[in-house]
């Protein structure tokens, strides 16, 4: 499956099915208020990276899935602040196998059921953002949302929907000041739908970004969540909404501050280890991009969240008491910033 590029004079307002806009269905209607605040939360996030970055633009992808639904994927190369940032919004839909659906269904799904094709929908924005001062954090974030229709060989079973979603910080040097920032704007957001979330979403994220052949995590989490439908469909709508709306307080201040400091090329050079680190989890687990090759996703989007550059070192160990020492041990043993 290969898809289209659509030019920017048809840029549509919005990827859904006719079927879809309109309809007083309320899976229906959370479909389309998904996809108008994952748009207009790309258009926000673009216009502050910009702004921040002082003089380079996006370059914008509009293109069409020919098995239903498309995207608009943004990217920012080589400019004065980042080496590579993205910015995706997609609202597919379609028969997926047995296999993708396997990959994609919630972990609490019943593990005996062994479906056909099943039809789907699915719309997320999904962003990684790599700036080139080895003291400013890379950011990813991603918020979706997904909806299964009965397996086309098991006539009668239920229609299912879940919400997903997080926001991870992955620095290459600790300022605990900026980390601790990060994890309060989580919590600010988390705690206005209900108190136990952030502790349980943080702890979540720490396990979910483990890569479990180097015995370490990602980066410094956030929050996490998958699979969640067992509150109401509105609260994690708004909750999602709450949550990506929180972007732009939680790491533009930190950029501000970190974008122009001064740095050595050894600096560098432990960015790109670091960096080596975030190749490798995303091309070996993490699950969204599993679900976009098994789909027949647009690999330009998948991709994108690999950075420009990357370094590996056969047997590289930092010296104990360093500062990448202490990123290292951060990474291993997962700490609580915030009371």
């Amino acid at each position: 499956m290969i898809e289209k590029e659509v030019p920017e004079s048809q840029k549509p307002q919005t990827f859904l099915r006719d079927s879809d806009k309109g309809s007083s269905n309320s899976s229906s209607t959370v479909r389309g208020r998904f996809e108008k605040m994952i748009r207009e939360v790309q258009d926000s996030v673009c216009l502050a990276l910009e702004e921040v970055d002082g003089g380079a633009k996006f370059k914008e992808d509009v293109w069409s899935r020919p098995g239903g639904g498309g995207g608009i994927s943004r990217v920012l190369q080589d400019g004065a602040v980042w080496e590579k940032a993205g910015v995706n919004v997609s609202v597919v839909y379609g028969v997926m196998p047995p296999e993708a659906y396997r990959a994609a269904r919630p972990t609490t799904d019943n593990g005996d059921v062994k479906p056909g094709p099943v039809p789907f929908f699915a719309a997320g924005i999904s962003s990684v953002l790599h700036p080139k001062n080895p003291f400013a954090p890379t950011l990813h974030f991603n918020y979706r949302y997904f909806e299964t229709d009965a397996p086309k060989d098991t006539p009668g079973a239920p229609r299912q929907w879940w919400f997903g979603g997080g926001t991870d910080l992955t620095p290459a040097y600790i300022f605990e000041e900026d980390v601790k920032h990060f994890h309060s704007v989580q919590k600010t957001a988390c705690d206005k739908f209900d108190a136990s979330f952030y502790p349980r979403f943080k702890k979540w994220c720490d396990d979910y970004f483990y890569i479990k052949h180097r015995g370490e995590r990602r980066g410094l989490g956030g929050i996490f969540f998958d699979d969640l439908n067992d509150y109401d469909q509105e609260m994690l709508l708004s909750f999602s909404t709450e949550c990506a709306n929180s972007v732009i307080p939680a790491y533009i201040p930190i950029i501000e501050k970190r974008k122009n400091t001064p740095s050595t090329d050894e600096h560098k050079a432990w960015q790109q280890l670091r960096r080596g680190r975030y190749v490798e989890f995303n091309l070996v687990y993490d699950r969204g991009t599993t679900f976009g090759l098994k789909t027949g996703g647009r690999i330009e989007s998948i991709l994108v969240s690999l950075p420009l550059t990357a370094r590996w070192e056969y047997d590289h160990q930092p010296e104990e008491g360093t500062e990448e020492w202490k990123l290292l041990d951060a990474c291993i043993n997962p700490k609580e910033w915030i009371c």
